[in-house]
């Protein structure tokens, strides 16, 4: 009897200890689901912020705005990797997951041009149910994961054979073939990617060296900056005709970006100028392209020398030395100044957000109004863009001048609203050129972009070795980022390039630039097809 009461009280308590644990599991598992959605939410609102971001091509582009955005980046990363991370501890997750991926696009496939390597399971020999042996397959199920292949280095040997006339004894042999460059025996594939390495993944040479030396290949840091120089000098000529191809426009976005430069014992400031010709927001037809400059300093002599025989419109921001290229008397013409919006916008826009400022609050919503209205025509022929602001904006533009007159004659001149209005009318000029110019953009967001990737380089490299490391590195940004505006792989470019201009004569070397290089591969790539 006893026996059995002890029997029943242990029955009890485990019965006990199960219910608390189940009770324990359902809470967990509302916490996990909780959590998820949470999660789910959280991700979303991220990607729709970061989305905004990067497509909003008129707000202010200040370094604050792209800082903000590289965080929320990271955020989404943590995020993710920590919804992964429970993914794989509950189940319960999993099942809120699955439900909440059916409001959300699909996983995308892998790209169809990728190698696909098949890896099929052992096939069961006998019926796991009744042992039976006979069995027909039905179909199979296929799952993708995406796989790296470590990069592998090859040695091409070029053998140019040697014969001998057995009549007059004379020795015949194949010229030797053109290299991508005279010293060294580095192939185009290879300066390409340490081409781009260098100039758009931002890494220097010393670090080049390194992942060479863990892969088996010894090239020192100064093997490669050989191969970087001879390069340069090798790819000049395409160079030269970025440079004729810019300066054959009509109109130019400019700009410039600091660049520390080694000296004795300490660094100083350059400066990398940037013209870049884009005539897509007034459908234009003419490749894009961009030509980089460098100069130890800031003065104005520096876009009087580069602009030196060009006239037309200029768009920049305020820097007065762009001023000596608008004198009356210039030959062979005074450039027309145009303005950019983005940076009056970027003034108030930081008193609105800070100090919540009415004032520069409502300059900010009626600015916005007139990009709004910008949107609509972007892209269009440049006499529709003009026939559309001179019926929308003209008017918005007129009004915001004047309230804004209004507006300071009523505050202090120290009032830092005050200040950011008055960007704009000290120079109603500028800022209203565009409504009598189809072709004149409302900011000049061409030639920051163009810069970007050179502010994100200079927390890599740091500082530039010398004069001729900045004039090289104008060089090769030209290159590169007339590719990138082109949509064209600057690497595969680069490597295409290296391999055949030593061979292409100069009247055909157009044909290299990344525009016209992009239609003749569609076009060879279509009569493949």
């Amino acid at each position: 009897m006893t026996g059995s009461m002890d029997d029943m009280t242990a029955l009890r308590a485990a019965l006990t200890a199960a219910e608390a644990r189940a009770r324990a599991a359902e809470t967990r598992a509302t916490d996990a689901e909780a959590r998820a959605v949470s999660a789910e939410a959280q991700i979303a609102h991220l990607k729709h912020l970061i989305a905004r971001m990067r497509q909003d091509r008129f707000g202010a582009s200040s370094e604050r705005g792209r800082r903000l955005l590289d965080q929320l980046e990271l955020d989404l990363e943590e995020l993710e990797t920590t919804q992964a991370e429970d993914a794989s501890e509950n189940a319960a997750y999993l099942a809120v997951r699955a439900t909440a991926s059916r409001n959300h696009r699909g996983r995308q496939p892998l790209p169809a041009d990728l190698p696909r390597e098949r890896v099929v399971l052992p096939a069961p020999t006998q019926c796991p149910c009744c042992g039976g042996t006979r069995l027909s397959k039905l179909g199979e199920s296929i799952t993708e994961t995406l796989e790296v292949i470590p990069r592998q280095f090859k040695v091409i040997q070029t053998v140019r054979e040697k014969f001998s006339c057995r009549d007059c004894e004379s020795i015949t042999q194949p010229p030797a073939p053109f290299y991508p460059i005279s010293r060294g025996r580095a192939g185009p594939e290879l300066l390409a990617g340490i081409l781009c390495d260098k100039y758009l993944q931002h890494l220097p040479l010393n670090r080049q060296s390194d992942a060479f030396a863990r892969e088996g290949i010894d090239l020192d840091t100064s093997t490669l900056a050989d191969w970087v120089g001879a390069c340069t000098a090798t790819l000049a000529p395409l160079n030269a005709l970025i440079r004729v191809h810019v300066l054959a426009a009509g109109r130019l976005h400019a700009d410039d970006t600091t660049v520390p430069v080694l000296a004795k014992g300490r660094t100083r400031t350059g400066r990398l100028w940037n013209y870049v010709r884009d005539n897509h927001p007034f459908g234009g037809t003419a490749p894009p392209a961009v030509w980089f400059r460098y100069s130890r300093d800031r003065k104005g002599e520096h876009p009087v020398d580069h602009l030196s025989g060009w006239t037309g419109i200029v768009q920049s921001d305020a820097y007065a030395g762009y001023n000596a290229l608008a004198k009356p008397g210039r030959q062979p013409a005074p450039v027309v100044s145009a303005g950019c919006w983005a940076h009056g916008r970027r003034g108030l826009f930081k008193i609105a957000e800070k100090d919540k400022a009415p004032l520069a609050i409502e300059a900010v919503r009626r600015i916005d109004a007139i990009f709004e209205a910008e949107r609509v025509i972007n892209g269009t022929p440049d006499q529709h863009r003009l026939a559309v602001r001179q019926e929308s904006s003209a008017p918005m533009v007129e009004n915001l001048f004047m309230w804004m007159r209004d507006t300071c004659q009523r505050m202090s001149s120290k009032n830092p609203t005050a200040q950011a209005m008055n960007y704009f009318l000290r120079r109603p000029d500028m800022f209203t050129r565009f409504l009598h110019d189809g072709r004149i953009c409302l900011t000049n967001n061409a030639a920051e972009r163009a810069l970007r990737g050179i502010a994100l380089g200079r927390k890599a490299w740091l500082f530039a070795g010398s004069d001729r490391g900045g004039e090289r590195a104008a060089a090769m940004y030209s290159l590169i980022v007339t590719a990138r505006l082109n949509l064209v792989d600057p690497k595969a470019w680069l490597a295409d390039v290296l391999a055949r201009i030593n061979d292409m004569p100069n009247p055909r070397l157009h044909e290299l630039l990344p525009g016209h290089w992009k239609t003749l591969h569609q076009s060879n790539n279509t009569i493949k097809a």
